[in-house]
């Protein structure tokens, strides 16, 4: 190899069922004394919580809980987090959630110590501040958000910005399976569905595609797909639990290194414009964005088509072929809706999600092929 390869990831990482009621010990051997927990108001509905308090208290640490995270978090929401953060004088942040809580802890370790503002900080590597020490917990299998440098913020009206810093990666990730036991099948399928994405698009991606990463997005894949199933109909398979936390750790840990495309680029706007889950939406959108980057993918679909379908057999075309159509079924199996339709999106709004999408170009830059604004809207008419 001629070319230089730099691989990031979190500095720690525990993987340990129960885990997450200790998380004041860990924070205690970490000499901090004041916790900022940003989470959102469903993950403080379900209980999850109840041990975490109780062993702060205990120990003598004092705890703040943010509950007011939202799905695709505004710019306001940060702010508030971030104020929070100084009014307790937190030293520690622990982010306790799916993808957009654990985006928003990392913004609030770093601009709650940082003098810089959120706007000075989007795009990349624009941020020279230091964050305060970070944990993140994730309670879906799905982001890998605990294992990224990016955080993903709504600006306006189908819009999404980014912020990406190697600053954004926490001293420590806790991966506790018991956490995702009472998740919901839907939320199981599309935040499962969106790990699987995340495994394909960096195994796929035209920049920075590497060794490391790829072994990663493999494995992920493997571990995703062999308990998806299985977690949609025994939730409480802890097991398989488990290994789906773990499968979307290292495609996250993947395509932090590896970057995503199209898929997340057409998903972007229906998360931003609907409010559509983003899983849900990578979910929408995969089969049809799958099938235009056939013909400069294939080969690599083809390799990935054996992990999910060890008996396939055929040309590379044919492998390929095989894995969009297994992956187009996959949602409709699940439970999930499949249509953008069924998401209460009319004809009249593909024209604005397709200008939407091309204004992504961070993302579709990374794609096998490129789209113009054309394509992205029959791939919304496709779908539709």
């Amino acid at each position: 190899m001629t070319r230089r390869l730099l691989f990031n990831t979190t500095r720690s990482i525990i993987i340990e069922r129960g885990a997450a009621a200790r998380l004041a010990e860990q924070v205690q051997s970490m000499g901090h004394r004041s916790v900022l927990l940003v989470t959102d108001a469903g993950v403080l509905a379900t209980g999850l919580l109840a041990p975490v308090e109780r062993g702060f208290a205990q120990l003598g640490i004092a705890l703040q809980v943010f509950s007011d995270v939202q799905a695709d978090p505004p710019e306001s929401v940060i702010l508030q987090a971030v104020q929070a953060a100084r009014e307790c004088s937190a030293d520690c942040v622990i982010g306790f959630g799916g993808g957009s809580s654990l985006d928003a802890a990392k913004l609030t370790a770093l601009l709650a110590r940082s003098e810089e503002t959120l706007a000075q900080i989007y795009g990349i590597d624009q941020t020279n501040g230091r964050r305060l020490p970070l944990i993140l917990v994730p309670t879906t299998a799905g982001t890998g958000s605990e294992v990224t440098a990016v955080s993903v913020i709504t600006t306006g009206e189908g819009q999404k910005n980014v912020v990406i810093s190697p600053a954004l990666l926490p001293d420590i990730a806790l991966l506790d399976a018991d956490l995702t036991l009472g998740l919901p099948r839907s939320v199981t399928a599309a935040t499962g569905i969106d790990a699987m994405v995340h495994a394909i698009e960096s195994y796929t991606s035209r920049h920075l595609k590497n060794p490391i990463s790829d072994c990663l997005a493999r494995e992920a894949l493997r571990l995703l797909g062999e308990n998806l199933q299985r977690v949609c109909d025994n939730g409480q398979d802890a097991a398989a639990r488990e290994h789906m936390l773990l499968g979307a750790c290292l495609a996250g840990m993947a395509f932090a290194n590896a970057p995503v495309a199209a898929v997340h680029a057409l998903a972007y706007p229906l998360g931003a414009r609907f409010h559509i889950p983003h899983g849900l939406s990578n979910a929408l959108v995969l089969a049809p964005v799958m099938r235009f980057n056939l013909e400069a993918a294939a080969p690599l679909y083809a390799e990935l088509a054996v992990i999910l379908l060890p008996a396939l057999q055929g040309t590379v075309t044919e492998k390929a072929i095989a894995l969009i159509d297994h992956l187009e079924a996959l949602p409709g199996r699940l439970g999930l809706p499949t249509r953008l339709r069924d998401m209460g999106i009319t004809l009249d709004d593909l024209d604005a999600l397709a200008t939407d999408g091309a204004k992504q170009t961070r993302l579709l830059g990374n794609n096998p092929r490129e789209l113009s604004l054309d394509d992205i809207r029959a791939i919304y008419q496709q779908v539709f």
